[in-house]
């Protein structure tokens, strides 16, 4: 893990995940520089002066997009847009829920993201899937080479806490997946992304709920094969993707990245102050990403939210991931998710360790071979491929 802040989990976090999703170094050293003091300050304070610095490099990026543009430099143009897009993200998932002017960056982080991947030619589509009278936003990828008429495997791809569907395709995975000849479909499930901050769909335990509704989407579209539909979530998607599985038997396999076996628990050692949080304020966080009226309601909830007695249920293969060194969700959870897989035909547990990377939580320290073995697994199992 890269530690520029050295008692900071949290902002390390970040900075982490922003290099996964295609920070800079030298773009890094400008906005973390002068942040040093302000890391050890109480999170208002200390996330105001975050969101100032990356808002700034964003800023000065999308000038250097337009130049591009004007010159007729779009692929240029596209690359500066997307990476301005990353840092915005970066910047907004770390405020508190009702700070003013959060809903504004993630809102122009969604612009820019969709911008700069147009300009750079990637075939990324935002897609609407309806839902409780609503919609779910998410991001369709089809797989490389897909022929007009030809069906491909999909891999329905979910959000943990505190991601978002273009943190999820900046990372990697989906183009990692076409590759392979797989499409994606990475979805803001209820309590992430769209859902939550434009819609208002807070998170629920039962994810067959919503989980079914996109399964029902694909079988009706022309370039995905309807029998060879899989599903991964990453961090709490470790517990999404085990229950929609489970419940939703027309999934073809799942993956959980990073497992996320008893929810519940988690909460429980945090409220005695073992294992890092992921995001600051981190109570009325989840509280808002609940709807929960208070810390006593959402514990109520997150009795719900754990994976005893439903992965027994679980008839395709899966495949559980973990890093050995997980500081937010112990490997014990992983193991326990793979020896309640006592139904899956083809069942899987790959613990991470610093020989190959990934070994932090849902692999944030090094995702790419993490990722790529998900994905290989992935083509494997759904009749895509691993050569060309």
């Amino acid at each position: 893990m890269f530690k520029y802040f050295p008692t900071n989990y949290v902002w390390n976090l970040s900075v982490n995940l922003a290099i996964e999703m295609g920070a800079r170094i030298g773009e890094i050293e400008q906005m973390c520089a002068p942040l040093q003091e302000a890391a050890k300050a109480p999170d208002a304070a200390g996330t105001a002066a975050f969101r100032e610095t990356w808002v700034s490099m964003a800023d000065r990026l999308c000038g250097l997009a337009e130049e591009d543009e004007a010159k007729g430099r779009l692929f240029s143009a596209g690359e500066k847009y997307r990476r301005a897009a990353g840092y915005l993200i970066t910047a907004e998932r770390l405020q508190a829920h009702n700070a003013p002017g959060r809903l504004a960056i993630y809102q122009r982080a969604l612009a820019l993201f969709l911008q700069g991947s147009r300009l750079v030619g990637d075939r990324v589509q935002r897609v609407e899937i309806p839902y409780e009278g609503q919609h779910l936003a998410a991001l369709y990828y089809p797989a490389d080479g897909l022929k007009p008429g030809e069906r491909a495997p999909l891999c329905v791809q979910l959000n943990g806490l505190d991601s978002s569907k273009e943190m999820k395709v900046l990372v990697g995975l989906p183009a990692w997946l076409a590759k392979r000849g797989v499409s994606s479909l990475v979805v803001d499930q209820p309590g992430t992304g769209e859902a939550l901050r434009l819609q208002g769909l807070t998170a629920r335990f039962d994810a067959e709920h919503w989980a079914s509704r996109v399964v029902d989407w694909l079988e009706q579209h022309p370039a995905v094969d309807p029998t060879r539909i899989g599903c991964e979530g990453v961090s709490l998607g470790g517990y999404y993707c085990p229950r929609a599985v489970a419940m939703e038997p027309r999934f073809a396999c799942g993956v959980a990245w990073g497992a996320n076996h008893d929810w519940r628990d988690v909460q429980k050692r945090r409220l005695e102050k073992e294992g890092d949080f992921p995001v600051p304020h981190y109570w009325a966080h989840v509280c808002w990403v609940w709807g929960a009226k208070d810390v006593d309601d959402f514990m109520r909830i997150a009795e719900d939210v754990h994976l005893d007695g439903v992965v027994e249920k679980i008839k395709v293969p899966f495949l559980v991931t973990h890093g050995e060194r997980d500081s937010q969700i112990p490997l014990k959870w992983a193991h326990r998710t793979y020896e309640q897989l006592v139904n899956s035909p083809k069942r899987e547990l790959k613990v991470f360790t610093d020989r190959e990377g990934g070994v932090q939580h849902a692999s944030f320290d090094n995702s790419i071979n993490a990722g790529h073995y998900i994905a290989d697994w992935i083509a494997e199992t759904l009749g895509g491929r691993t050569a060309a």
